[in-house]
C-alpha cells in the first residue's frame, strides 16, 4: 500500500517512489500537517511542531491554558477562516446566519485501493499496473453541520500525489462556500523562491523566480480562464536549486478557470502554499443535503531539481491523464491555412493548398476560421455554425471528400463557447451571452461569451456543431476561445446564486467536451484560446494537445515553450512553421531554424506552400520525414533543458534521451551572434556514461559527453540551428 496508517491510526503516510507526505490527528482532533519531502522510514514527524507561546495568537478554547498551542502558528492541513488563524485559509464558509468563524476537528478516514475519481472534473487516473491508493480524511465543522472531505491520491512509481475536498452541507439551512482551496501545504522552516510561469497574449509561460518574502505573493486569473497571464502550475524551489540539484516542489492545478496559486510566509518563519479557485468570482450556495467538489491539484516533489518535478509531472501527464486514441498513437503532421489565407479563401484555395501539402509530406490539412455564416472578418457570424457554401463553392462534405481523395486527413476550427452581436442566433437568444442586466457589455474581439453554464445553451451549440461534424469525414479539430470573460451574470440564476455562473461554466465546457469525446472517439481535438491561454492541465484530460501561443516566431517560441516545459510534455504543445518575416514580429529566420523549435512540438505548418521556393519545398519535404524518423524520440523521450534562453545569450539547447539511452537528440538555436565568440561547451544528460555515442562521423563516450560536454557548432549567420542525432554503438 502507497498509504499507511499507525497504529493508533492517527497518523497517516503517503508514499511515493521518492516523496513522503504525512499528516497527524492531534490531541485536540485538529488535523496537522508534519512532512512534506524526501522519502524516508516511516516515522512521526510531528516532534517538529514544537509549540511556542507567540503573543497575539490565539489559542482554542478546548487547550484551556495551554497559550504555547495556537493553530496561528502550527501547521495544518486544511486551514479555516476564522478560527484564531490569521494566515491565508483553505476554506470560508457563510452560514444563515452570517456568521463565517468555522473550526474543522477529525471524524474519521478511509484508505481505498485505487485512485478516485472526480464527477464532471479532470483528474489523473491509475492505470493497470500502477500502484494507487486513495485516503479520505473528514472533518466535521464544530459550530455546525458541514462536513469537509479530504481527498489524497498517491501514484506511488509515477511519484505524485493529488488532493481535492468535498464539502457536504448536513444541516438545515444553506450555507454559502465563500473561498475553497484545493490544497494546503505548510513549511515549518525553509527559504524559498517562488517560481511561476507569466505573460501575455502572443507571450506564454515566460519564467520568473522571486524569493518568497515575509507577506503574500501570488499568481492567479479572473478572466474565466486558466490565461495567458499566469499559468497553474507554481514552484517552490530552495534558493540554491537548480536544473539538477536541489530541493524542489511542484503544484499543478487541474481546471481551467480562474484559480490562485499564493505562497505567504509568516510572523514565525513558516511558508504556507495554497491552490484552488479563486475566490473573487466565487460564492456557491449549498442548500441542506447538497455537495461541492473542489478541483484536484497534484504535487510533486524533487530533492534532485526542477528537472526532475518536470520529467514526473510529463510522465504523469502523457500515462495518467491525456486520454483517448491520440494519447499515444503518432499525431499526424498537419498544415492550416489561418497564416496562408486568414479569412480571404474559397473551396477551391484551400484544395489547392492541400494538394501542395500532400506534395510536400504533410497528412492533415485544418481549415480555419471563416468557413461558416456571415464570417469574412472577426466582427460577425460567432454563434452561426452553419457552413457558407456560397464562400466555400461547395458543400462541407463536397470539400472534406476533396480533401480526402488526395490522401489527406481534414480538421476543421470551432469557436463554439463565444457569440457575436452580429449573428442571428445573438439577434434570437440575446439572454444566452453573459451580460450584466441595464449595462452595456464589455467587447473583446468584437464577441460576447455564451452561457455555458445553461443546458439549453450547450445543447444547442452541440448539435450545430454535430450537424456540421456528421455531415463531413473530420478527424481534427480545433477548439478556440478568443477572450477574457467579463460580466459574468447568468440570466438563468437567481441573485443569490450569481457566484456559482463562472465555476458552472467551467464545468459546461467540461461536460461538452466530454461529449465530444465520446460522439467522436477518433477525432484529436486540440485546444486554443487565442494560442496559451488555457493551456492547463485541466484541458489536457479533453484535449491532449493545446495550441502553444499565437505566436509563431520561432526565436520568441524559445522562451515560450521553455516555460511551458517545466510542467508540461512536448507531446501537448502544438507548434508550427509559419512564414518568413513571421506575421507577428516580423523576425526572420531560416526555414531550418523554425523547424528545428517546430520539432519540439507536435509539429505543422502555418503557410501557404504556394508561397515556397521549389528549394523551400524541397527542405519542407525532408523536414517532415525527419520529424517522422524522430517522432516517438520527441513525444515519448525524456527531455532535458541544457541551456536556456534566459541564462544563456548564445544558445538555447534541449534535448530528447530515449528511456534505454539507446539514442538522443540535440536541438540547438543560435540567439546571439558574436566576434570572435567564445569557446562554449554543452553538458548534456539522460546518456549511459560507459557507452559510446556516434554523432555524425565522430564518436564520444557518455560520459565524456554528459561530464566535460559537446562543443557547440560555431554559428555564421543569426539564428543558424542544428538538430544532432546520437546514436550509442553496441
Amino acid at each position: 500500500m502507497a498509504i499507511k496508517k499507525d497504529t493508533t491510526g492517527k497518523l497517516f503516510t503517503l508514499l511515493t517512489k521518492n516523496s513522503m507526505y504525512q499528516m497527524k490527528v492531534d490531541d485536540l482532533d485538529f488535523l496537522v500537517h508534519t512532512w512534506f519531502g524526501k522519502r524516508t522510514q516511516v516515522f512521526d514527524y510531528s516532534y517538529l511542531n514544537a509549540g511556542r507561546d507567540r503573543g497575539f495568537s490565539g489559542n482554542p478554547y478546548a487547550a484551556g491554558d495551554n497559550r504555547a498551542y495556537s493553530l496561528d502558528t502550527l501547521p495544518q492541513e486544511f486551514p479555516t477562516y476564522g478560527n484564531g488563524d490569521y494566515r491565508e485559509s483553505a476554506v470560508r464558509l457563510r452560514y444563515a446566519s452570517g456568521a463565517s468563524s468555522c473550526e474543522f476537528r477529525y471524524v474519521s478516514a478511509e484508505i481505498l485501493e485505487g485512485k478516485y475519481s472526480l464527477p464532471g472534473l479532470p483528474a489523473f487516473y491509475a492505470l493497470e499496473e500502477d500502484t494507487a491508493d486513495t485516503l479520505v480524511i473528514t472533518l466535521k465543522d464544530s459550530t455546525g453541520s458541514v462536513y469537509v472531505h479530504l481527498h489524497y491520491g498517491v501514484l506511488e512509481e509515477k511519484d505524485i500525489i493529488t488532493r481535492s475536498v468535498t464539502v457536504e452541507n448536513k444541516g438545515d439551512a444553506p450555507v454559502y462556500l465563500e473561498r475553497i482551496m484545493s490544497t494546503c501545504t505548510d513549511f515549518q522552516y525553509g527559504d524559498f523562491d517562488f517560481i511561476s510561469f507569466y505573460g501575455r497574449h502572443a507571450m506564454e509561460r515566460l519564467y520568473s523566480r522571486t524569493r518568497v518574502h515575509h507577506g503574500i505573493q501570488s499568481v492567479g486569473s479572473t478572466r474565466g480562464a486558466s490565461s495567458h497571464h499566469y499559468n497553474p502550475f507554481v514552484m517552490l524551489a530552495a534558493k540554491d536549486t537548480t536544473e539538477t540539484s536541489g530541493e524542489c516542489y511542484g503544484f499543478s492545478f487541474l481546471y481551467s478557470g480562474d484559480f490562485l496559486a499564493e505562497a505567504e510566509k509568516d510572523q514565525s518563519g513558516q511558508t504556507r502554499f495554497l491552490m484552488g479557485i479563486h475566490p473573487d468570482n466565487f460564492c456557491y450556495k449549498l442548500e441542506s443535503g447538497d455537495s461541492f467538489h473542489a478541483p484536484e491539484a497534484a504535487m510533486v516533489y524533487s530533492a534532485d531539481g526542477m528537472e526532475a518535478i518536470s520529467h514526473r509531472f510529463h510522465c504523469a501527464i502523457r500515462n495518467n491523464l491525456c486520454r483517448g486514441e491520440y494519447k499515444k498513437a503518432r499525431r499526424p503532421v498537419l498544415i492550416n491555412n489561418w497564416e496562408g489565407t486568414y479569412f480571404d479563401f474559397t473551396g477551391d484555395k484551400l484544395v489547392e493548398m492541400a494538394e501542395q501539402a500532400k506534395d510536400l509530406g504533410a497528412e492533415l490539412f485544418v481549415m480555419d476560421d471563416g468557413w461558416f455564416g456571415k464570417r469574412d472578418s472577426d466582427n460577425s457570424g460567432l454563434g452561426d455554425w452553419i457552413v457558407n457554401e456560397k464562400k466555400l463553392g461547395c458543400s462541407l462534405h463536397e470539400l472534406s471528400r476533396r480533401i480526402h481523395d488526395l490522401g489527406l486527413k481534414f480538421g476543421i476550427w470551432f469557436e463554439p463557447e463565444c457569440i457575436s452581436e452580429d449573428s442571428d442566433l445573438y439577434r434570437a437568444h440575446p439572454d444566452w451571452a453573459f451580460k450584466v442586466p441595464e449595462k452595456d457589455p464589455v467587447r473583446s474581439r468584437y464577441q460576447l461569451v455564451l452561457d455555458f453554464s445553461r443546458k439549453e445553451v450547450r445543447d444547442y451549440i452541440y448539435k450545430m456543431m454535430c450537424d456540421v461534424l456528421d455531415n463531413a469525414q473530420v478527424e481534427y479539430l480545433k477548439w478556440d476561445f478568443n477572450r477574457s470573460i467579463g460580466d459574468i451574470f447568468s440570466a438563468a440564476l437567481p441573485a443569490d446564486r450569481q457566484g456559482e455562473a463562472a465555476h458552472k461554466y467551467v464545468l459546461g465546457l467540461y461536460e461538452f467536451l466530454e461529449n465530444l469525446n465520446r460522439r467522436y472517439p477518433h477525432m484529436l481535438i486540440e485546444g486554443c484560446s487565442g494560442g496559451g491561454g488555457r493551456f492547463d492541465a485541466g484541458m489536457l484530460y479533453y484535449t491532449p494537445q493545446i495550441w502553444t501561443s499565437d505566436d509563431t516566431d520561432a526565436i520568441e517560441r524559445l522562451k515560450i515553450q521553455y516555460g511551458t516545459s517545466f510542467a508540461y510534455p512536448v507531446s501537448t504543445m502544438g507548434a508550427h512553421v509559419s512564414a518568413s518575416p513571421n506575421h507577428q514580429t516580423g523576425r526572420a529566420a531560416s526555414l531550418a531554424t523554425r523547424a528545428t523549435v517546430a520539432m519540439a512540438g507536435t509539429f505543422g505548418y502555418e503557410l501557404d506552400p504556394a508561397k515556397l521556393s521549389e528549394q523551400e519545398k524541397e527542405e519542407v519535404r525532408e523536414q517532415i520525414e525527419t520529424f517522422k524518423k524522430y517522432y516517438f524520440l520527441i513525444q515519448d523521450g525524456t527531455y532535458y533543458r541544457l541551456a536556456s534562453p534566459y541564462e544563456n545569450e548564445e544558445y538555447t539547447v534541449w534535448e530528447f534521451a530515449a528511456p534505454d539511452k539507446s539514442e538522443a537528440l540535440l536541438g540547438i538555436v543560435s540567439t546571439k551572434l558574436t566576434a570572435n565568440n567564445l569557446f562554449t561547451c554543452i553538458r548534456l544528460r539522460g546518456l549511459d556514461p560507459d557507452a559510446m555515442y556516434r554523432i555524425g562521423d565522430k564518436t564520444y563516450p557518455g560520459a565524456a559527453l554528459m561530464d566535460a560536454g559537446l562543443p557547440m557548432p560555431v554559428p555564421n549567420t543569426e539564428y543558424q540551428s542544428w538538430n544532432l542525432h546520437l546514436v550509442k554503438e553496441s
